[in-house]
């Protein structure tokens, strides 16, 4: 999904804007310049998959049926092996959400690396390699998306564990598992970690921006922090000021910029010191929480949820009374 921004660039004068950038971003029709070509070009080769990993991810149905038929009669071979049969090529489709994943985390850590080098500001950045800044709310977008199918499908995880304990079956009676050579023991492990989280891909993005931070000791934090906040403050401004929104040419590109505002307020809470909700952060929450809030409930409650169970720093003692009770 993309914004319809119509011009490239609309500046906003300070006024509209109390706190963060001066300028817009447009997410539809940013084309990358001769110095973002080379990023821009491998993140692409990730981003055009990312439709077809949330179409797998929307039309995953899962085997339970067979599942629950093989543990209730466990004597019956024919019953054991359907189940095995339904559950091997499913997690033959966990294993490419997963490795989509890994995918995404590099495509996310190039972005990072240009959009917060020297000699510019991130906001600088930001306004100069727009179509880098539309691939990374392009990652959000996803990222947001992914996980709120995930949440709400329980058969992912009973899949998994069903396989691994009938994997481990198999091994203690020597039994050959065809279904091995999809996934190893190891692999597995790793697959384990991903889906026992409550919002796996968001969780590999945090743990890749933190680990952008600490590996690149002579870039300054805010760097990053900044270039989060003021994506952050685009989206806010973009969705709170009639002019802009009544350009958007149709409703999904709302949802778009709520999520990819979401996003980065998780990806600063997790990286930034003190978070997106102290007194000192350079992110308008209260803000952000009236434009999520001015939506219809339905819309929005996953980005509200996200904010409350998949930040870090909402119940410290630095985050405001008013804060808190928005979020409730």
């Amino acid at each position: 999904m993309y914004l319809n921004m119509g011009n490239l660039l609309k500046v906003l004068t300070c006024t509209d804007l109390e706190q963060g950038p001066n300028f817009f971003l447009d997410f539809e029709n940013a084309q990358p310049t001769e110095s973002e070509k080379e990023i821009y070009n491998q993140v692409n080769v990730v981003l055009k998959d990312a439709e077809g990993i949330l179409e797998d991810l929307q039309s995953y149905r899962g085997a339970g049926h067979e599942i629950r038929e093989a543990i209730q009669h466990p004597a019956d071979e024919k019953l054991q092996e359907k189940a095995w049969g339904a559950v091997v090529p499913l997690v033959g489709k966990l294993k490419k959400f997963y490795e989509f994943s890994q995918r995404l985390e590099a495509a996310l850590r190039g972005l990072l690396g240009a959009l917060t080098s020297t000699p510019y500001s991130p906001t600088q950045h930001l306004e100069r390699e727009q179509a880098l800044a539309k691939q990374f709310a392009e990652i959000l977008h996803f990222t947001l998306r992914f996980d709120e199918l995930k949440m709400t499908n329980p058969a992912i995880q009973n899949d998994f564990s069903y396989y691994r304990r009938t994997l481990s079956r198999m091994r203690i009676n020597n039994v050959p598992a065809e279904g091995e050579n999809e996934v190893n023991n190891e692999l597995a492990n790793r697959m384990s970690l991903f889906y026992a989280e409550a919002t796996p891909m968001l969780k590999t993005l945090s743990d890749a921006t933190t680990k952008f931070v600490s590996e690149n000791k002579n870039l300054p934090i805010e760097n990053t922090t900044d270039c989060l906040s003021t994506m952050a403050s685009v989206c806010r401004v973009m969705l709170e000021t009639p002019e802009y929104r009544s350009r958007f040419t149709n409703e999904e590109t709302v949802s778009f910029c709520l999520r990819v505002m979401v996003g980065v307020i998780i990806l600063y809470d997790h990286v930034h010191p003190v978070g997106a909700f102290a007194k000192t952060s350079k992110i308008d929450m209260k803000g952000c929480i009236k434009v999520l809030k001015d939506q219809p409930p339905n819309s929005v409650e996953g980005l509200l949820n996200a904010l409350r169970y998949t930040t870090k720093h909402l119940n410290d003692e630095t985050t405001s009374k008013q804060i808190k009770s928005m979020l409730q």
